[in-house]
């Protein structure tokens, strides 16, 4: 059996085991629960460890394939590459930090552990999947508790609005990629129809798709995907759907569920239609600047910390799109490196919120201040985790944005300039003065309990790490997606994918 089936199926089976379990049975439902994301995690980390950049035939390691719906072409195919290797090993940590920062969860702590589990459960097999019926379903799995978990943990006044929203737009992203995938399923030759994304791949590499059809498949692919990562203009569901959601929730919805269009695109979409992709390049450039641009502006003006942390990820994933907007091997690297960078990123900051909000009883930024005396340890975390926001040298996200920027310069300077405007000045801003207004100043707090004991740090300690070991390590990533994404990148007739250097790394 693949570690990858390990990974996903460990999650969903203790999601089984624990709905048989008496709900006033609470250490064990918990003990599970954690016990399922801790044994994710290891697995995880063992197959990242285990991954030889030295491709295999097939380009997957890991491989796992077994016929499940012959005459459907439907099958059982699972596989790691650099693409989907970091994502994951950072779904896992995120999975198991969400179960540890949920032990303030006391109404219905079955049902919430239930779900949450389905949720990292179904998004890490969405993940592994290299065939696009399980690719679909797993992730569906994932995204429909996001309704009940907001609905029913939720906070704030706004939180049944939050939830009928974010199910509007992520249904109808959801049916736009149904209908995108179902089409291209059609264009096989009907005696070799199949759902293998591997096997699509060969077959669309030497009889391209025709242009007609591209042209209408490719849009849909892409809004559909958009919607469910939040790219300008639909991107609006994201701030307060965080805002409201339970602690776990946030976490594993911005870190984690929202990096399943973005892999969509870069797995299905480029590799399958590679002159649409050319094609609509330049408008993915304009919608990932209002990403980056405009909601980092939004961010600027706002007052409620998980909203601002909310626009804050909105804007940080732009930056995804402006790496596949480059259409180069130096732009793929560093999109796959800022998905990875800000799952861990805003995982962290959610978690981080959601002790605040436990303890303070407001997220008000202008009812804070002087924090840091009373929290040192959530303190210091947060304001690490504000700079790497910022795009601070050290944290992964600076070397996925570096990246970015120079995959975009040699195509649009303009482009590169706004993007770099986006990251140091805009998100400077917002978050140097979030730092200020919540952790600095004179007001006097009692009463107030820091994270404590030998267990209760390790799942910022967890989080921050992937920041730090990412950010000062980076070709424990850069080194297999290159590997994986070269291909894509030729099918652009990019110059740059010829070039298998990173800036930074000497040749030979």
């Amino acid at each position: 059996m693949s570690p990858l089936t390990i990974i996903f199926l460990v999650p969903l089976l203790t999601a089984v085991v624990l709905a048989l379990i008496p709900r006033n049975f609470r250490f064990v439902i918990r003990g599970l629960a954690l016990l399922a994301g801790f044994v994710s995690m290891l697995i995880a980390i063992y197959a990242f460890c285990k991954f030889s950049n030295q491709a295999s035939p097939s380009g997957f390691q890991f491989e796992e394939r077994h016929a499940w719906a012959p005459a459907a072409g439907i099958s059982y195919h699972v596989g790691a590459d650099g693409l989907n290797l970091g994502l994951i090993l950072m779904g896992a940590v995120v999975l198991f930090a969400a179960l540890c920062v949920s032990w303030r969860i006391h109404a219905r702590e079955k049902e919430y552990h239930i779900f949450l589990l389905l949720m990292g459960g179904g998004i890490l097999g969405a993940f592994a999947s290299l065939d696009l019926f399980f690719f679909y379903i797993l992730h569906e799995l994932a995204l429909v508790p996001v309704f009940i978990l907001i609905g029913v943990w939720g906070a704030g006044q706004d939180k049944k609005y939050a939830a009928y929203q974010i199910t509007l737009y992520l249904s109808l992203g959801a049916l736009l990629v149904l209908v995108g995938l179902l089409a291209v399923y059609l264009q096989m030759p009907a005696v070799s129809r199949t759902f293998d994304i591997v096997d699509l791949t060969r077959y669309f590499r030497t009889n391209p798709m025709p242009s007609g059809v591209a042209h209408w498949i490719f849009p849909l692919l892409l809004i559909g995907f958009g919607i469910l990562v939040s790219l300008y203009p639909f991107h609006t569901w994201a701030p307060l759907g965080y805002a409201s959601a339970p602690t776990g929730a946030a976490m594993i919805h911005a870190g984690v569920l929202k990096k399943f269009g973005l892999y969509g695109l870069l797995r299905i979409a480029l590799p399958l239609m590679p002159e649409e992709a050319k094609n609509w390049a330049y408008l993915i450039a304009i919608l990932g600047l209002g990403n980056v641009v405009l909601s980092g502006a939004v961010a600027m003006r706002q007052r409620d910390l998980n909203l601002l942390l909310g626009n804050s990820s909105v804007a940080h994933v732009g930056f995804a799109f402006l790496g596949i907007a480059s259409l180069s091997l130096i732009g793929f690297t560093g999109a796959v490196v800022v998905m990875v960078a800000h799952g861990f990123l805003a995982a962290l900051n959610f978690a981080l919120s959601g002790y605040l909000r436990d303890e303070v009883k407001t997220l008000n930024m202008d009812e804070m201040g002087g924090l840091l005396r009373q929290l040192p340890f959530i303190g210091t975390v947060m304001i690490m985790a504000m700079m790497a926001g910022c795009g601070l040298p050290g944290f992964a996200g600076f070397f996925g944005e570096a990246l970015v920027i120079f995959g975009n310069w040699s195509h649009s300077e303009v482009v590169a300039v706004l993007a770099i405007w986006g990251a140091l000045i805009i998100a400077g801003v917002y978050m140097l003065r979030a730092i200020r207004s919540i952790w600095h100043g004179d007001k006097t707090w009692t009463g107030l309990a820091d994270v404590s004991g030998p267990w209760r740090p390790v799942p910022y300690i967890l989080l921050l790490a992937g920041l730090l070991v990412f950010g000062c390590f980076p070709r424990l990533l850069t080194d297999s997606i290159k590997a994986s994404l070269t291909p894509v990148a030729q099918l652009m007739g990019s110059e740059v994918a010829l070039d298998t250097t990173v800036p930074g790394r000497p040749h030979g």
